[in-house]
C-alpha cells in the first residue's frame, strides 16, 4: 500500500541521518554479488561490467539479475543513503529468503511478496513491489542520491531524493514486516551504486 502522509520533517531526517543510533553504515554482500557486478574494495560500491568476475560457487549469489544484497539485518528505526550513476538503478530491501538461481520474479527486488524497490532513471522514478510498478510523478533532478527510511515495527519504507538543501519524498510503502529485512541493489548497463557515509 502506498501512503505519502507518512514524510518526517527535514530535522527529524536529520537525526536519523547523523545519529549514530539510527544511520546504519551497510556494506555489499560479496556472497550475493552477480558475477557481471564488481564490489570495490571495502565493499560500498558495485559497478555492472562487461565480462564475469572471478566470483566463487555460492548458493546465495544471484546467478541471473545484476543484484547484490547487504549483509546487515534490519530492524527497528535506520536511515542510510545510496548514490547511483550511469543509465539507471534499483534500491530497495528484502526479506533474506528472497530466490537467487533463475529468472523467475521470486528472484527480482520488488517482482515478489519478499521485496519492494525503487527503480531510478535520469528520466523517472518508478517503485514496484508483489510485480506491481508505480511511475511517480516527480522528476529525477541533478542530485543522484535516494535516502532510505525504515521503521520495521510501524510497518513503513520510504524513499528520499537526497539533495544539498531538502530531502522530497517520493514513494512511502506501508506493509505488516514479518522478519528482519536487508538492503539490496540492482544494477543495470553501465551503471554503478554506491553506499554513502552519514554522519
Amino acid at each position: 500500500e502506498a501512503c505519502y502522509e507518512h514524510q518526517l520533517p527535514d530535522d527529524v531526517l536529520h537525526l536519523f541521518a547523523t545519529s549514530a543510533a539510527y544511520s546504519k553504515s551497510l556494506t555489499l554482500d560479496p556472497n550475493t554479488v552477480h558475477s557481471r557486478l564488481s564490489l570495490s574494495e571495502g565493499n560500498r560500491d558495485v559497478t555492472w561490467r562487461l565480462w564475469n568476475q572471478s566470483y566463487p560457487d555460492h548458493p546465495e549469489r544471484f546467478d541471473y539479475y545484476y543484484q547484490v544484497l547487504c549483509r546487515e539485518s534490519l530492524t527497528g528505526r535506520c536511515y542510510w543513503e545510496a548514490e547511483w550513476s550511469g543509465i539507471g538503478a534499483q534500491i530497495g530491501v528484502t526479506y533474506k529468503g528472497i530466490g537467487r538461481k533463475g529468472d523467475s520474479d521470486d528472484c527480482g527486488l520488488g517482482a515478489n511478496e519478499k521485496s519492494w524497490r525503487l527503480f531510478c532513471s535520469p528520466d523517472r522514478y518508478s517503485v514496484c513491489h508483489n510485480n506491481k510498478r508505480t511511475v511517480i510523478p516527480i522528476k529525477p533532478s541533478r542530485s543522484r542520491r535516494i535516502g532510505v527510511y525504515l521503521d520495521w515495527a510501524a510497518g513503513i519504507l520510504s524513499f528520499y531524493r537526497v539533495s544539498s538543501d531538502r530531502l522530497t519524498l517520493l514513494y512511502s510503502f506501508t506493509s505488516p514486516f514479518t522478519e528482519p529485512l536487508c538492503s539490496g541493489f540492482g544494477v543495470v548497463l553501465i551503471s554503478s551504486v554506491s553506499l554513502c557515509m552519514l554522519g
